[in-house]
């Protein structure tokens, strides 16, 4: 039986202030900040409710076809094509495969949201977004470094190629990128499914990027902010040095070449590979390496389309429009293919 305060005789008369402050606290608060009874989490998504969002959804299903259509082409010329079995081929298809993996990752649940105006999403279909994220990024972060090493043995020690780049070197790189990207995820995904959020399961952002979770976090986790500067570190800053250093030394043997169509093809291939690094690395490690109170959710969308919209789409497009080898490569296809048609 709870007594009034008139019937009760304790009562003194007056609210303690700490009391009166925590309960104008409680009634001013959103009503998602302190109901818990749904685990999913509301992606606010990249696109505003305006003429310019319906635009900006426009132009993301273009890209993401241009993507899809771009990505399967290599991976299927490469296949088809013999004269493209090499290693530096082999390691272009794996990051069209990972291009065309990443890039459906996020944008087919955005453009869900979007049309159907449900943003939500399931705990477990978060941390699978997550996971492939990661994975994915890590994976292709690693990749890169192993293409620049390629393009190095091939230019500055072209005696020592056959040796340096064998099939079997080729193969345990593609490996390792997989492994090292997928270990590195899973540590980052168990830990957001696991730290306890206290405030609304609202993030903004377009896809679950496990820095704009933290910022739900009702416990301190700079132990963890730690970690992602170090993953960031390992995965994009080391990564970044080394091939900004090989393309110094290809760019020296570029110098020596004497044949100047030589120095025409191996310049054209370095540039395009230096291209694709400087879109992907940049805007990833500067997203990842500032402190949380430097970060804000627009920036952070903006940058996020960069690696993971814009560059899979990219990728395709400038190593076959800029390479002489996959475009007789693709009319060597087309050719074999009308005349069994024939």
């Amino acid at each position: 039986m709870v007594l009034s305060p008139e019937r009760d005789p304790g009562w003194s008369g007056v609210v303690p202030e700490g009391s009166v402050a925590e309960v104008r606290k409680i009634l001013s608060m959103p009503h998602g900040n302190y109901t818990q009874t749904s685990t999913d989490f509301i992606l606010l998504g990249l696109f505003p409710p305006t003429r310019i969002g319906l635009f900006l959804f426009i132009v993301v299903i273009l890209i993401f076809l241009i993507a899809l259509f771009g990505n399967l082409s290599m991976i299927l010329l490469i296949f088809l094509d013999t004269h493209l079995h090499t290693p530096m081929y082999l390691l272009l298809s794996q990051l069209s495969l990972i291009d065309l993996n990443y890039i459906s990752t996020i944008v087919p649940k955005m453009v869900s949201n979007f049309v159907f105006g449900n943003k939500t999403i399931s705990i477990i279909g978060c941390g699978v977004q997550s996971f492939l994220f990661l994975t994915l990024g890590g994976a292709e972060a690693l990749l890169l470094i192993c293409m620049a090493y390629d393009r190095y043995v091939a230019i500055c020690f072209p005696l020592h190629y056959s040796i340096r780049m064998n099939k079997r070197v080729c193969v345990l790189m593609i490996t390792g990128s997989w492994l090292m990207g997928s270990v590195n995820s899973c540590a980052h995904t168990i830990y957001a499914l696991h730290i306890p959020y206290c405030q609304s399961r609202t993030i903004n952002h377009f896809f679950c990027d496990v820095p704009a979770m933290l910022t739900l976090a009702c416990m301190d986790t700079w132990a963890y902010e730690y970690t992602v500067f170090v993953s960031t570190t390992l995965f994009l800053v080391f990564p970044f040095i080394c091939i900004a250093s090989s393309y110094g030394r290809v760019l020296l043997a570029i110098c020596h070449m004497r044949s100047t169509e030589g120095r025409k093809k191996t310049y054209s291939t370095c540039s395009t590979h230096l291209t694709v690094v400087t879109l992907y690395y940049v805007p990833f490690a500067y997203t990842y390496l500032r402190p949380r109170s430097f970060r804000s959710p627009t920036e952070d969308k903006v940058l996020a389309v960069f690696y993971t919209i814009l560059t899979p789409m990219l990728n395709p497009i400038i190593y076959s429009l800029r390479n002489k080898e996959v475009i007789g490569a693709l009319r060597r296809v087309i050719q074999r293919l009308c005349f069994v048609k024939i």
